[in-house]
C-alpha cells in the first residue's frame, strides 16, 4: 500500500507542476529524495525512470486540452486562422530539435549525475534568474500575440534555450516561456507553444527511458506506474487550464520568487 501511496503523491507533484515554470522533475526528485525515498522500494534505474514515465499522464492532459490544434497540425481537422498564418508542424519540429538531441545524447549522464537535490537546487535558482530577466528585458509590444504568429528564427530560439532545462531543476516550461518572451512571443503565445511542444518531447523521453531500463521491470511494479500515471493525468488536466488563465496576468516573476524561497528551504531545512 505504501508503494501506491508514494506513487499517487509523485503523481500529484508531477500534474501540478509539469506546465507551471517551477520544474516538476525537480520538485519530484526534492520530495522523493527528502520524504518518499521510492529508491529503497525499488531499484534506482525504476525510481528514476519512474520520474520520467508519469509524465505521460500529464502528456495526455495536454493532448486533450490541445485536441483541436493537434488535429489542425496534422491535417485531420483544420482551425479557423487569421491572415491565413498557422502554427505548422514543421515549426514545432524546429522548437523540438536542440534538446532532442541533447538529451538522446547526454540522457545517462543526467540520470547517473544529475537526478539529485543539490543539482535540482542550482537549476531552481538559475532558472528563476532566467525568468526574471524575462519579465525585464522581454519586449513590451510582443511581435507574436498568438502561437500562429510564431516564426522559425523564434521557434529555433526557444529550442535552444530549452536546452538548459535537461538540467533537472531548470524547467521545460519556465525556459521554454522564458525563450518565448525574450524572442518576442506574449506569454499566452510562449506558454501554448511550450505545451504543445511538451507532448512530443515528453512522449519520445519516457519512451526512451522506458526502453533503456526494460530488464528492470517486472509485473510487481505495475501498479506503482499505474497509480502515477492516473494521479498525474487528473491533477495536470486542472493544473494546465488554470494556467493558461493566470499566465499573462502574473507572467513569470512570482513563480521566480517561489523558486528561490523553495531552493532557500530546501538547503537550510533538509540539506
Amino acid at each position: 500500500m505504501w508503494e501506491i501511496i508514494t506513487a499517487v503523491i509523485l503523481g500529484i507533484v508531477e500534474g501540478l507542476t509539469e506546465f507551471a515554470p517551477v520544474s516538476s522533475t525537480g520538485h519530484m526528485i526534492l520530495v522523493d529524495d527528502i520524504l518518499l525515498k521510492s529508491k529503497e522500494l525499488y531499484s534506482e534505474p525504476v525510481a528514476n525512470s519512474f520520474k520520467v514515465v508519469i509524465q505521460l499522464g500529464s502528456i495526455l492532459a495536454a493532448v486533450i486540452v490541445f485536441k483541436d490544434r493537434f488535429f489542425d497540425l496534422l491535417q485531420i481537422k483544420k482551425m479557423q486562422h487569421q491572415n491565413g498564418q498557422r502554427l505548422t508542424l514543421g515549426l514545432v519540429i524546429t522548437g523540438l530539435l536542440p534538446a532532442a538531441v541533447l538529451g538522446f545524447l547526454f540522457e545517462d549522464y543526467i540520470d547517473t549525475y544529475l537526478f539529485s537535490a543539490h543539482s535540482v537546487l542550482v537549476g531552481l535558482v538559475l532558472g528563476a534568474l532566467l525568468m526574471i530577466a524575462a519579465d525585464l528585458f522581454g519586449p513590451r509590444k510582443p511581435k507574436a500575440e498568438t502561437v500562429d504568429q510564431i516564426t522559425y528564427k523564434q521557434a529555433l530560439t526557444i529550442g535552444l534555450i530549452q536546452c538548459i532545462s535537461l538540467w533537472p531543476g531548470f524547467s521545460r516550461s519556465g525556459s521554454t516561456i522564458s525563450g518565448g518572451v525574450l524572442a518576442g512571443l506574449s506569454y499566452r503565445a510562449a506558454s501554448d507553444f511550450t505545451f504543445i511542444m511538451a507532448v512530443p518531447i515528453m512522449a519520445g523521453a519516457s519512451g526512451l527511458s522506458l526502453i533503456k531500463n526494460w530488464e528492470h521491470f517486472t509485473i510487481d511494479v505495475l501498479p506503482f506506474f499505474i497509480a502515477g500515471f492516473i494521479s498525474a493525468f487528473i491533477f495536470a488536466l486542472l493544473a494546465i487550464r488554470f494556467f493558461l488563465q493566470l499566465i499573462n496576468r502574473i507572467k513569470l516573476t512570482p513563480f521566480a520568487i517561489y523558486r528561490i524561497i523553495l531552493a532557500i528551504i530546501i538547503y537550510v531545512f533538509f540539506l
